[in-house]
């Protein structure tokens, strides 16, 4: 049982330190942009299914002003596999397969699909608990580039 809420499905149990929101900063950049740095606050919550409720944002750091907001769903299997949708308020859209450890607290993810996107072909993701923080690399690769760091953030439970 989580606190006030209902039980914990199974599948979800092995991602259960995720859960709660989670805020930090983190930075940005790409051949084709600026450097930059933002704060970023994400969710993570369940009702009982076997999936888990994904939602982010962020802002510029010294104005306040919102930058950029995603949601989703993670649906980690059993057997360590892991399947993550992502809606993008630019528009983009992700499907995501890849893998947990639940020992190492480590997520992997890589795009099958990126929809609705003119330059963007193909997205990474590496969540990773350090220390009891959530961090995060993005890799991103454009009809440019290749994959290479997009974003990355270190968040603390709040």
């Amino acid at each position: 049982m989580t606190e006030g809420g209902p039980p914990l499905h199974p599948a979800i149990a092995p991602l259960s330190y995720m859960l709660g929101t989670w805020r930090g900063q983190g930075e940005g950049g790409y051949p084709t942009i600026n450097s930059f740095k933002y704060g970023e606050e994400i969710s993570f919550s369940h009702s009982g299914k076997p999936v888990i409720a994904y939602s982010q944002k962020t802002w510029k750091l010294a104005s306040g002003e919102p930058m950029h907001a995603e949601s989703g769903y993670w649906r980690p299997k059993i057997d360590g596999s892991i399947e993550v949708v992502i809606a993008q308020s630019t528009g983009l859209v992700e499907v995501q397969k890849g893998t947990y450890d639940s020992g190492n607290k480590v997520v992997k993810l890589q795009s099958e699909l990126v929809g609705n996107a003119s330059k963007v072909k193909e997205v990474s993701r590496v969540f990773e608990m350090v220390n009891g923080e959530l961090s995060y690399v993005v890799q991103m690769a454009t009809n440019l580039t290749n994959l290479q760091p997009h974003l990355k953030a270190l968040l603390r439970k709040i």
